[in-house]
């Protein structure tokens, strides 16, 4: 397999251009962005079958965890990536098919009295919108407010108010969530939200220039099956209006996009939507793929149950059990990623074999066309004794040996899980913006009108530290040795056809404390 050709890629997906050549080019303002939905995704709603979702009852709270989507369900699915029954079909989670982050700087003034009526605006038109638009059904809304370390340094220098929680005067960082797992490792106070970091693999197109680590200070996740609501919602909460809150942030960037939509037979959003932007290698994804990639990602089997990427569910993972003030919180990773489908389904990885055994684990063979794989999980060893014999590692093998539970976990909620749970919780999905579909910041973001095949990939877990790990594990780096296979070769799972532009760190506090939090503490 030939490596792939990265100025190849750059000059079939990304051409960036100046704020004024953005503007004068797409005239599009912050207003026209959050009022479009860009002339892809306006199709979306007539072009997959929605699934009827049975609807939690009517009386019944939302869970206090902001990343826990009430109405997703589950559906059994045949190889080939339609619903199905009987023997060999496979338990899938259904995400939404729409999903928009907004990225935002807070414009506040950094006091108590302003932070504390922003926070009591803000909550207010949040609980107004789980009201009109619950995401307890398909076509509601969910929303999840993750902040970023900025808010916390800038907003929440110290504390002047004492709690159950904190004492006055304690000092960011020290109110932070603590990961007391890597803490013991490193002898020394990890906090459970780090700064973002690179990886060995990373690498944006040419002419990017290095990986923006991301300094928002909030970043709000908008999920449904329903454009316009969650259209509704965007304009609600960054809307200028009296009763909207947009006056309390000044917007970074808009991200759009979608996934799934084949499981019922008809073809999938991700396929069409590439193939209307016209993305090179676009008529090479299978008709029902759930990703541009192919494969489904969302099996039951390799996603996080239940609450087990909370901050406080595994024992001894942070210090929020059992009364912390982000109990029923998590971590959140978010970045963005181009993905080459011209090399992916062509000259890197050209038949099917090629990419099933990228994508999971060399020696596999299934069926030519399956989608819905799922091989037993492999061990560090495993891993090596496939370098050893194939010269080569998969994607979701090189992770197995380190996003998972390594021994019988019993959860602080008395919850038994068996070893090899997964621990984060997925969430992420493909776009054609290029990289966004809005930015403040068309030069340094490299914005392009040309549609370009992405991935907004977004994870939770209980710790920063546990992301980190499996993503360097993705690369070959364990913590006791690095495999002998360059992190960009074809060889290396699915890394040469991925291109991050973006990251950030965020955490993601309990939906009790979702609104600037901590600003009641302020004095």
């Amino acid at each position: 397999m030939p490596n792939n050709d990265n100025d190849a890629f750059a000059g079939r997906h990304h051409q960036g251009m100046s704020r004024r050549e953005f503007l004068a080019e797409t005239g599009r303002t912050l207003s026209m962005a959050l009022a479009s939905a860009g002339v892809f995704y306006e199709l979306i709603d007539n072009l997959a079958q929605k699934p009827e979702q049975a609807a939690f009852a009517a009386a019944q709270p939302l869970p206090p965890e902001q990343y826990i989507v009430p109405s997703t369900r589950i559906v059994n699915v045949t190889s080939a990536g339609v619903s199905g029954s009987g023997p060999g079909t496979i338990p899938v989670i259904l995400h939404p098919l729409h999903n928009h982050i907004i990225t935002a700087k807070v414009n506040v003034p950094a006091n108590a009295k302003a932070l504390q009526e922003a926070q009591h605006h803000l909550e207010s038109v949040l609980g107004g919108l789980e009201q009109q638009f619950s995401p307890a059904t398909s076509n509601g809304v969910a929303i999840q407010v993750a902040w970023g370390l900025p808010y916390f340094q800038h907003y929440i220098p110290s504390l002047g108010k004492s709690s159950s929680f904190f004492k006055a005067g304690t000092r960011y960082p020290d109110y932070m969530p603590v990961d007391l797992a890597t803490s013991q490792k490193q002898k020394q106070k990890v906090y459970a939200v780090q700064e973002a970091m690179t990886f060995p693999s990373d690498q944006p197109p040419a002419g990017f220039g290095p990986v923006r680590l991301e300094q928002n200070d909030v970043a709000v996740i908008l999920r449904s099956d329903s454009l316009d609501n969650i259209m509704a919602t965007t304009n609600a909460i960054f809307g200028t209006g009296s009763n909207q809150t947009g006056s309390l942030f000044k917007v970074t960037s808009i991200r759009r996009g979608s996934s799934g939509g084949g499981f019922y037979g008809q073809q999938s959003i991700p396929r069409k939507v590439a193939l209307a932007a016209k993305i090179p290698g676009a008529e090479s994804i299978p008709p029902h793929a759930q990703v541009f990639l192919g494969f489904t990602t969302t099996l039951q089997a390799n996603m996080a149950p239940d609450n087990i990427p909370s901050l406080e569910t595994i024992p001894g993972q942070t210090d929020q059990w059992p009364n912390g003030y982000f109990k029923q919180g998590t971590t959140m990773h978010l970045s963005h990623l181009f993905e080459d489908l011209a090399t992916w389904y062509g000259q890197g990885f050209p038949t099917y074999a090629d990419r099933v055994q990228a994508m999971l684990q060399p020696g596999l063979s299934p069926a030519p066309g399956t989608l819905i794989l799922n091989p037993p999980g492999q061990s560090e060893a495993n891993v090596v004794q496939g370098v050893h014999q194939y010269h080569a590692y998969g994607h979701t093998g090189s992770m197995a040996p380190v996003d998972s539970t390594t021994a019988p976990t019993t959860s602080n909620y008395g919850v038994d899980y068996p070893t090899g749970t997964t621990i984060p919780a997925r969430g992420d999905f493909n776009t054609v913006d290029n990289p966004f579909h809005y930015t403040s910041d068309p030069a340094a973001d490299h914005y392009s009108s040309t549609p370009a095949a992405g991935l907004h990939f977004i994870v939770f877990q209980p710790t920063i530290a546990i992301f980190n790990r499996v993503r360097l594990a993705m690369d070959g780096h364990y913590s006791d040795q690095a495999l002998s296979v360059a992190p960009r070769s074809p060889h290396a799972g699915i890394n040469s056809v991925l291109f991050t532009t973006h990251r950030q760190n965020y955490l993601v506090p309990p939906r009790g404390h979702r609104s600037f939090p901590l600003a009641e503490l302020l004095a």
